[in-house]
């Protein structure tokens, strides 16, 4: 299983200075058509990025165990999803948050994550 580099753009990202998380967090989920907040110990984290890679979609992944800023995105990540603790993995495609698993998998078995797919140009078919 392959996914996207994501060590260049976290660092660029990482070292600009005084950037707010939430702000952080926007900008590296508009960086690419798919991206997924992950830990790397996580099995729903893995569940995911492998339905992805299933589908053909090459998701750029943030492992925000392996960051020296990843409890921050974390806490970032779980103010966005209103949600308390932080819940991984967060998808986010074509810039707009789609959220925690739970809601991966209900747009994928209602039909409607293909077309976002689409819509991001993550997926040609």
């Amino acid at each position: 299983m392959q996914y996207g580099a994501t060590t260049e753009s976290w660092y660029v990202a990482a070292s600009t200075h005084a950037m707010d998380p939430l702000e952080r967090v926007e900008r590296l989920a508009s960086e690419n058509a798919v991206v997924i907040f992950s830990v790397s110990s996580c099995c729903m984290c893995h569940a995911v990025k492998r339905l992805f890679c299933g589908m053909g979609v090459h998701p750029t992944v943030y492992e925000l165990d392996m960051e020296p800023l990843g409890r921050d995105i974390e806490r970032a990540l779980a103010r966005l999803l209103g949600v308390v603790p932080p819940v991984v993995p967060v998808v986010f495609i074509g810039g707009k948050l789609i959220g925690a698993m739970d809601r991966v998998m209900a747009s994928h078995i209602n039909g409607s994550l293909v077309p976002l797919l689409k819509e991001a140009g993550a997926l040609w078919l």
